[in-house]
């Protein structure tokens, strides 16, 4: 490779990148259906056909930038009795951690008005949430018990980050695990914790 083909594909690279950021951002802010091409290109400073260039399409650009791993963690691995805690610490780990990426954001977001966003989100929930829960009790009922832990988690979700309820904002890491832990803990378990 010569010179000049390393620093073409180093600046097509960083160029891809910085599109990507543009666009991670504005799903973000905006969702899927506020967000243009346009948008993105005039937030990256570049021609809306460079987006097109390097990613085809608007659904091929959101799939790019909404790409989420929620890395949860193996519930047949740990302490029964520890599991509603777990769940909620790892939710706290995705949205408010150091690693913590748009993904979920701009999934959530652009799911409450794009019908291609909320197949990505279902799919995010077949493939991460439902086999995760399905390894703790009976696999038959994991689809119930692993869609109320996700009502729950996106309900807060919501709330917190999306909507920003005062309340709901104010609440410490503590308490939203001393509240939503054994919640979750039944959901998935399904003992009763009374």
């Amino acid at each position: 490779m010569t010179q000049n083909q390393a620093k073409k594909i180093s600046k097509s690279d960083r160029t891809r990148a910085h599109i990507l950021e543009a666009a991670r951002l504005l799903f973000a802010e905006r969702g899927y259906d506020g967000a243009s091409i346009r948008d993105v290109a005039a937030h990256a400073s570049i021609d809306p056909a460079m987006v097109i260039r390097y990613f085809r399409s608007k659904d091929e650009l959101f799939a790019r930038a909404a790409i989420v791993d929620l890395h949860l963690p193996e519930l047949r691995m740990i302490d029964r009795a520890a599991i509603g805690e777990t769940l909620i610490r790892r939710f706290l780990e995705i949205w408010e951690g150091p690693a913590s990426g748009p993904g979920m954001t701009i999934l959530l977001r652009s799911a409450m008005s794009n019908d291609y966003a909320a197949e990505k989100l279902r799919e995010v929930f077949a493939s991460q949430v439902r086999p995760v829960v399905a390894a703790v009790g009976d696999p038959a009922d994991a689809g119930r018990r692993a869609g109320l832990v996700s009502s729950q988690l996106l309900g807060l979700a919501m709330c917190r980050y999306l909507l920003r309820l005062p309340p709901v904002v104010a609440l410490s890491h503590d308490e939203i695990i001393r509240n939503v832990g054994p919640a979750l803990q039944r959901y998935v378990t399904e003992e009763d914790l009374s």
